[in-house]
């Protein structure tokens, strides 16, 4: 039987710093599709080194921008690989031979080896970081429209794989402040739409319950330093998410 064909699905905004890396760990799939909201820099020169298949689209939510780029891919079997991701050769054989053989799932989840300013977190919930699936067949998964943070439904048995995809989400401090400050833009946007209402307590035991889920549930302890300083920062996340959602509350409100 024939290998079932992959297209690659890649998401970019302004990503000249991360993206030749992620491309190069993708090449071996049989089409690489590029959805870009419009990157003023030289992502789009650097992507057409890799693939023709080009699209722009304004932002309007990752939940949407995923399923959009979905439409474009030509094959039935798809892989999500983030700009800051690595696919490794190690997980390339595994995809290959679920794709030789008969999948035994429409949708599989992907083991996240994520790390922050070089160091491998091992604790606070980002390993392994089953967020959604990145290997599933597209007419069996779709992503929930929401700005950030999206959610997926599949119609089917969902797997998981044992090889790894490598992230480096943030080549700073300062990036991952201005990410953090856009996706709690985003969330508290997506709040609103939701319904959700504020009280300022939310602003105190919110982010306490962020840095005890991650530093203490989480066993965030064990990554040393930085398990304390990522955790602090994602109650930080939290609590500008929450002041965010205020903000919006009372303008909608009048002042």
């Amino acid at each position: 039987m024939q290998r079932r064909k992959l297209s690659v699905y890649v998401l970019t905004y302004n990503e000249e710093a991360k993206i030749r890396d992620c491309l190069e760990s993708a090449a071996w799939a049989d089409e690489i599709v590029i959805l870009d909201s419009f990157s003023t820099d030289r992502t789009v020169s650097i992507c057409e080194n890799y693939t023709g298949k080009i699209f722009q689209q304004e932002f309007v939510g990752f939940g949407k921008l995923r399923n959009i780029a979905i439409e474009h891919c030509m094959n039935d079997w798809v892989l999500s690989v983030d700009a800051d991701e690595r696919v490794t050769p190690e997980l390339r054989e595994e995809i290959l031979k679920k794709l030789a053989d008969a999948p035994d799932a429409d949708a599989y989840f992907i083991p996240r080896k994520s790390y922050f300013l070089e160091y491998w977190v091992r604790h606070c919930g980002w390993y392994p970081d089953y967020r959604q699936p990145q290997f599933f067949d597209k007419r069996k998964m779709k992503y929930r429209e929401q700005l950030v943070h999206e959610g997926f439904d599949v119609t089917g048995k969902v797997g998981r794989l044992r090889e790894h995809v490598i992230q480096h989400p943030f080549l700073n401090l300062d990036q991952f402040l201005k990410k953090m400050d856009r996706y709690s833009s985003l969330r508290s946007e997506d709040m609103v739409k939701q319904g959700a209402s504020f009280h300022i307590l939310q602003v105190l035991t919110h982010p306490a319950a962020m840095f005890w889920r991650m530093y203490f549930q989480k066993l965030g302890f064990l990554d040393g330093r930085v398990g304390l300083i990522l955790s602090l920062l994602y109650a930080y996340y939290t609590m500008l998410k929450y002041v965010k959602l205020w903000e919006k509350l009372h303008s909608q409100d009048g002042g």
